[in-house]
């Protein structure tokens, strides 16, 4: 029996709700790797970065009131801001498909998809600006496509042509907007190839993509030589493919998941249809050319399953499309399934990386914690104090210069060391390291004073990312000494050490990696 009129107030009661367990949860976990790398890009504003362009930057330069109010909180708000508006589009996107039950049972299956409703809706990725200009661009086109007022209205395809850009400023495979859309003209609306607004709107995201192109040609096509290199391998690798599948199953959830691919399934049979066959067609346009895309990518190289995450947006309004035709069922069983199985997943992440008194990776002690995720988000801001205190201990002593750097060889654990242990200290951490491993970190390198002859240095392992310092630093400095070792505990239990070397009397000073 169908429970509501109107579905508006219950979507905006699951954006409300949502929101709030996002920012009660938000200060409970440390920053991931990615989180506190893509930090780096508000520390140093331009027109794109070694990894991605701006979006992002600009997200948490926003949120945190241009890096005034740092915390995991501050960062993460922009995500969840982008989660909430997304959320809405998706509801209205429904509503103009056929009706506002099936846009809230899609706002439903996106807030219950881990990727759109928790990895992108909460985490600091170039996905979490994305989001809302994804569904967005959606929104328009769905406009375009079933109202015929709006094929001539410049305002709506100027503006299409915007949002698609500023998705390509967060993440540049937002082109595949383009390409799905593109593909739905060529099957059905061929007549809009001779409407000059469509060339126009391609034309004004080709002018968003302009400070990509220049940062790029500045630096020699420096990001798309990095990606390309991701991508080069020539011989089929299954593994790889069904890493992908297995990755797409855990990251929609394996609820979501089942139902998208079921109801595409149904979909393929006529099992159901929607109030117009283009809807059907539209959606499968915006989906299965970037799937197949990726699947094609992940047959020969490994893959990352959130670089298809979005392909799977227009997929839900089919599970919705599928349950909108059966009994009027305000929230239906499964879907509630879904997100009990979110939540279960949150919780005990949450409390694995709070309290869990053993790591869940390698236990040798020459990697002690490797491969465990729990310690991306935990321990962090305790080495931060812990360090601090050694520091001046080591200044008053004289065993250490006044003036030290800290070194990092890596994005990883350099993001992390810069957030919670250099930041709070004032202390200039410098990157020492071959570009591919720095990343961003060699060109905040330009904006930092750079090692000086008899300079002092620190240097931070912690031990799920071993590092023979000797090697990696020990050309430039006189003296390495042997490292204080730190203990991270958590319920009772070591879960990780983190080694601090002492480096003595710079003797030589890195090149710069960049000019």
């Amino acid at each position: 029996m169908l429970l509501v009129k109107s579905y508006t107030k219950p979507v905006l009661y699951l954006i409300g709700i949502n929101i709030i367990i996002k920012l009660l949860l938000a200060p409970l976990l440390e920053l991931g790797n990615d989180e506190v790398y893509y930090w780096t890009y508000l520390l140093r504003p331009d027109w794109n970065y070694f990894d991605h362009p701006p979006m992002v930057g600009w997200m948490m330069r926003f949120f945190t009131f241009n890096g005034f109010w740092a915390s995991e909180i501050s960062l993460r708000l922009g995500s969840i801001v982008a989660s909430a508006l997304s959320t809405w589009f998706i509801f209205k996107i429904g509503k103009l498909l056929s009706s506002e039950r099936l846009g809230w049972y899609a706002a439903i299956l996106y807030s219950a998809s881990i990727y759109t409703g928790f990895i992108a809706g909460f985490f600091v990725l170039p996905d979490s600006p994305q989001m809302p200009f994804w569904t967005g661009a959606l929104y328009i086109m769905a406009h375009l496509m079933l109202r015929k007022s709006d094929e001539n209205n410049w305002g709506i395809w100027l503006l299409l042509g915007l949002v698609i850009g500023l998705a390509a400023l967060c993440k540049v495979h937002g082109l595949f907007l383009w390409v799905g859309f593109g593909l739905f003209i060529l099957l059905q609306k061929r007549q809009w190839l001779s409407n000059p607004r469509l060339y126009v709107s391609a034309f004004i995201t080709l002018l968003c993509l302009v400070p990509i192109l220049y940062w790029n040609i500045n630096y020699d096509f420096i990001t798309y030589r990095f990606h390309s290199e991701r991508v080069t391998n020539t011989g089929v690798q299954i593994d790889s493919f069904i890493q992908e599948i297995v990755g797409e199953f855990a990251y929609q959830n394996p609820i979501v998941f089942s139902l998208v691919w079921i109801s595409v399934i149904f979909f393929a049979m006529r099992k159901f249809r929607f109030r117009q066959n283009r809807i059907g067609i539209w959606l499968l346009c915006m989906s299965l050319p970037m799937l197949l895309v990726f699947w094609g990518v992940a047959l020969f190289n490994p893959t990352l399953p959130h670089w298809s995450g979005p392909a799977y947006i227009p997929l839900y309004f089919l599970v919705a499309g599928w349950f909108e035709i059966g009994k009027p069922n305000f929230f239906p069983l499964v879907f509630k399934l879904a997100i009990a199985m979110v939540a279960v997943v949150i919780v005990a992440a949450t409390v694995a990386v709070k309290f869990s008194p053993v790591n869940f990776g390698s236990k040798s002690p020459n990697s002690y914690g490797e491969y465990c995720p729990t310690l991306d988000l935990s321990g962090w801001n305790k080495l931060g104090e812990n360090f601090k205190a050694m520091v001046a201990e080591d200044v008053a002593k004289g065993e250490i210069k006044e003036g030290a750097v800290l070194l990092t060889n890596k994005w990883f654990p350099g993001g992390h060391l810069e957030f919670y242990v250099a930041r709070p200290m004032g202390m200039p951490l410098i990157g020492i390291g071959e570009l591919q491993d720095l990343h961003q970190f060699a060109w905040l390198n330009k904006e930092r004073s750079p090692l000086q002859i008899g300079q002092d240095a620190y240097a931070i392992v912690p031990s799920n990312l071993p590092l023979n310092v000797v090697d990696a630093y020990g050309a430039y400095f006189t003296t390495v000494e042997k490292p204080e070792k730190l203990l991270q505990q958590r319920g009772g239990g070591v879960v990780r050490y983190f080694y601090v070397y002492k480096l003595k009397g710079c003797k030589r000073i890195p090149k710069p990696l960049i000019n």
